[in-house]
């Protein structure tokens, strides 16, 4: 079963959600795809050449089910030049991707902005799932001074891996939120 995305869908979701998507269906991953070299120009390729190589790309690109996640990314990459006709990406050519950056600079400004916050954002669930597994992991028996030290010494490292757990799980359930998740994840 494909599944596609529509541009709307692309525009509201994060690079890494649209990534993913590329990656795991994209009809350009699949073994009969043109090489990852055809999507670009070649060196000294002649004009009359690289149309016909062009419009057959894009051509391919036109039966992919993640075609809007792919122009999505590009947009958001900055892929595309309005002077050179470089490249295929997302069922257009370099200069129309530059066209249709130029045109939606601001919703594409507003996506990058919200990626890179996502991104530091998933950083900062790394480094609190990073504490939580060591502090999970450590052993409050260590230090000696009997059963009361140790009692202790338990109890603040519990208190510390719920205090952790709490706050990856709220990081979670927003960032799925986000993305549509809903509830259910």
């Amino acid at each position: 079963m494909r599944s596609s995305m529509t541009s709307d869908q692309a525009r509201q979701s994060r690079r890494a959600v649209l990534q993913a998507a590329v990656d795991a269906g994209a009809a350009c991953a699949r073994p009969d795809a043109p090489e990852p070299d055809a999507w670009f120009r070649e060196d000294n390729e002649q004009q009359i050449t690289w149309q016909a190589r062009r419009t057959a790309l894009i051509r391919f690109c036109k039966g992919c089910p993640l075609m809007a996640a792919c122009q999505e990314l590009a947009l958001r990459n900055g892929d595309g030049n309005d002077r050179v006709d470089d490249l295929v990406r997302g069922g257009k050519s370099g200069q129309e991707l530059a066209a249709n950056r130029e045109r939606q600079a601001v919703r594409i400004e507003a996506a990058i902005t919200t990626d890179r916050a996502g991104d530091q954002e998933w950083n900062q669930l790394v480094t609190l799932s990073v504490r939580l597994q060591r502090e999970a992991v450590k052993n409050p028996d260590k230090g000696g001074g009997g059963l009361r030290r140790q009692g202790a010494a338990q109890a603040a490292q519990n208190t510390q891996v719920r205090e952790l757990t709490a706050q990856v799980n709220e990081i979670r359930t927003a960032r799925r939120a986000r993305t549509g998740w809903g509830e259910a994840a």
